[in-house]
């Protein structure tokens, strides 16, 4: 059998497969299953920044995001009473001690505020790296591209400064400068970037006048966003690059790999298909890397990357004559 085993963020894993943090990695029975189905890690479900502030100041009446969206307020309470602070750390402690894979602490942050502190309790509770999750929507005119971007380097930098474990951060695709913004992250001495997180998208019921969410569950077809930038940015950054989105079987997966990535996380597949699709898709990897004799995942790791490919530009380029000729 082929060696699937990589590394990402100084973590030695088993092969490129991670759950991803959703839903299903809420409790201790899913992470078991999840490792005696053959996932390499797991990324527990996100704590909300908004959770931790509240715990941390018994009040949300003072915090600004909250007063720009009181409904929120009532939201973030409800949740917090099944997902609780310290609930959390008692999920990273018993997952540690009932699996050997490596377990990854996520958080969901907007803002570089007090619940920074929170994130040494996440260390000391025994995760083996923290994913912090950062999507901050470009929607307020007033607000300069610059600024929304300082954002992640100040919640990054004040993290840094609190634990020592391994750090990713897991991004989107909304910026003026994407390829810009992810090297000078790199730079800061993360261990990794995932790309891309899934958002919330709005759906309107036209008969209740409802705003309502649409396309939870990612598609087959979504592979084609993240899979480009892995491709463009895997040989550039000072970090490892774990893809997500849009992998829902072994080919998918290969192709990340091809792409760069050293690791991919899949969420989607697992709510529609089950663990079991895990073994499907190493089986999948095992034999893809026996039809061409490679060893290892380092013997094809990249080769697709926009560095290595004999054609870059089918990465660059926006738009092909020859994929819209005929169709006027």
């Amino acid at each position: 059998m082929a060696d699937l085993k990589t590394k990402y963020m100084g973590l030695e894993l088993k092969n490129p497969v991670i759950v991803g943090s959703s839903g299903l990695t809420n409790n201790l029975e899913n992470v078991i299953e999840a490792e005696k189905s053959g996932a390499a890690a797991v990324v527990l479900k996100s704590l909300f920044e908004e959770q931790i502030s509240q715990e941390v100041s018994n009040t949300m009446g003072g915090d600004e995001y909250m007063n720009a969206y009181p409904e929120a307020m009532d939201y973030i309470s409800n949740y917090s009473k099944d997902t609780t602070v310290d609930t959390y750390l008692n999920l990273i402690k018993d997952a540690k001690a009932s699996v050997s894979i490596p377990v990854i602490a996520s958080i969901n942050c907007v803002t570089s505020n007090d619940w920074i502190s929170f994130a040494k309790k996440v260390e000391d509770a025994g995760a083996d790296a923290l994913e912090l999750n950062i999507f901050i929507l470009p929607s307020d005119p007033r607000q300069k591209g610059e600024e929304n971007e300082q954002v992640y380097f100040d919640i990054v930098e004040k993290v840094q400064k609190v634990v020592k474990i391994p750090i990713a951060v897991k991004m989107s695709y909304y910026f003026s400068g994407l390829a810009k913004t992810a090297l000078n992250l790199s730079w800061t001495g993360i261990s990794g970037m995932v790309l891309f997180n899934r958002f919330f998208s709005p759906d309107i019921d036209i008969d209740t006048f409802e705003v309502k969410p649409s396309n939870i569950f990612s598609t087959p077809e979504e592979l084609a966003i993240s899979m480009r930038w892995v491709a463009m940015l895997s040989s550039r950054l000072h970090c490892d690059i774990a893809a997500s989105t849009g992998i829902h079987d072994g080919k998918a997966m290969i192709k990340q790999l091809l792409a760069g990535a050293k690791a991919v996380q899949i969420s989607s597949v697992l709510y529609k298909e089950g663990f079991g699709v895990i073994k499907e898709m190493l089986k999948y990897l095992d034999t893809y890397m026996d039809k061409h004799e490679f060893k290892s995942i380092a013997d094809f790791n990249g080769r697709m990357s926009i560095k290595e490919t004999e054609n870059p530009a089918a990465y660059e380029r926006v738009q092909f004559m020859k994929y819209f000729s005929g169709i006027e």
